[in-house]
């Protein structure tokens, strides 16, 4: 299956150990979507919070459409945007970040070839310590000689 990528979190790989993924859908506007596509986006410090039986990802930049209509005059860019999951899938994630206290951030924003519709790839993550983001890199750099001599 192809999918297009529109942002990632690279940041999040970087200061997270990604224990888990999960792909959702995303409640968002005409005028956001067409931005999106645009790949007018930045994913780097969201995070996803929880109210009642639903989940928000709040802190995602998606950049106003230049082209929108002059109705719309008080656009937030990093507004709270709905995450679609099923009930059963949210409960279990929600339960598993307070029960060992980890973190929910978004990782990627794509679409699939075949459907078009966006999706958001989250992922329950606990946060490194600064020695393990020095060992992360320490194999970066090993693997980056290797393939050099190779």
């Amino acid at each position: 299956m192809i999918k297009k990528i529109f942002s990632s979190n690279k940041k999040a790989y970087y200061n997270y150990e990604i224990l888990e993924k999960i792909e959702t859908g995303i409640v968002l506007l005409g005028y956001e979507v067409k931005s999106v596509k645009k790949c007018h986006i930045s994913l780097v410090d969201g995070f996803i919070r929880f109210f009642m039986n639903e989940a928000f990802v709040e802190n995602v930049y998606i950049a106003p459409y230049k082209y929108v209509s002059t109705h719309i005059l008080d656009y937030n860019v990093k507004r709270k945007r709905k995450i679609l999951m099923h009930k059963i899938e949210l409960r279990k994630i929600y339960l598993k970040s307070k029960k060992n206290g980890l973190v929910i951030i978004p990782l990627e924003m794509y679409t699939k070839k075949h459907n078009g519709k966006i999706k958001l790839l989250i992922g329950l993550a606990r946060s490194k310590k600064r020695h393990d983001k020095r060992e992360t890199e320490k194999q970066k750099n090993l693997i980056k000689e290797i393939r050099m001599y190779f």
